[in-house]
């Protein structure tokens, strides 16, 4: 920054006792030369560092990459939460179940499969990301098409119940009745074990009750667990202990035991 020091050579001059003048255009005159060879007041200009000398403060700024770009590929199945794509502004916009990140990622909010798309309908010349819920569909979807239910909902056709007995109660989906063995125990209901339910880490498996009977469908036989008289075992236990310490005392008894030794008094 350059700045004009007009005051300085003013107060230079007003301390010294040899210029008889008042008047400011002939003290600024004298201060830098005479009068002839300067007609006209000049300026003193002092320059100042724009710029740190040395340090880190103005090295080179090569910062990592943010890794930016398509994370998923078209077609790629993706679950909610997962992010599609990285961007800095907004060259793609959240299409059909996408949504933006408070950084502009579109990340999904359905399970299914990715898809890139343009929509004329909505813009021109706007690109989408969206997600497909089936591998067969395309997107955009039809204006006036149905839309699937969220939440994996899916349209079944409804199947025939099996038959109930009588005396048999249904609680729930299973039929409770009478003790095992009979028609309308819990093992005479009728099911279907080939159906196999998603669980939490997206995997399917059997139901509980189906594995609980993979060994009774195996013919694996358990030993029996018989109850005894646990008054009678306790009896029993505590005449043993009385005659294992008869015993020990018949055996001390024959023995004789050590007198212990007087201890002497020490005189003075």
């Amino acid at each position: 920054m350059l700045l004009p020091r007009i005051l300085a050579p003013v107060r230079a001059a007003a301390k010294s006792p040899l210029i008889p003048s008042s008047r400011v255009l002939d003290v600024i005159r004298h201060a830098n030369g005479s009068a002839a060879h300067a007609p006209s007041p000049t300026l003193s200009f002092v320059r100042h560092a724009t710029h740190q000398a040395q340090g880190r403060a103005n090295g080179a700024k090569d910062g990592p990459g943010k890794r930016l770009g398509a994370k998923k590929a078209g077609g790629e199945y993706v679950i909610p939460g997962n992010i599609i794509f990285r961007q800095r502004g907004t060259a793609w916009f959240p299409g059909e179940n996408c949504k933006f990140g408070r950084d502009h990622c579109i990340f999904a909010t359905e399970s299914g499969y990715v898809r890139y798309y343009k929509d004329p309908s909505l813009h021109p010349k706007r690109q989408y990301i969206g997600v497909a819920l089936e591998k067969t569909d395309k997107l955009p979807y039809p204006q006036n098409a149905a839309r699937r239910r969220r939440l994996g909902f899916v349209a079944v056709q409804n199947e025939p119940q099996p038959k109930k007995i009588e005396g048999q109660a249904v609680v729930a989906d299973l039929q409770v009745g009478d003790a095992p063995g009979s028609e309308t125990s819990i093992r005479a209901t009728v099911r279907d074990s080939q159906t196999l339910t998603i669980g939490k880490g997206y995997a399917y498996r059997a139901a509980n009750w189906d594995i609980g009977r993979v060994a009774e469908r195996a013919n694996v036989q358990v030993k029996q667990f018989v109850p005894g008289d646990r008054w009678a075992a306790w009896q029993k236990s505590q005449a043993r202990k009385k005659r294992n310490e008869e015993a020990k005392k018949l055996r001390n008894a024959g023995k004789k035991s050590a007198k212990p030794k007087a201890r002497k008094r020490r005189g003075p």
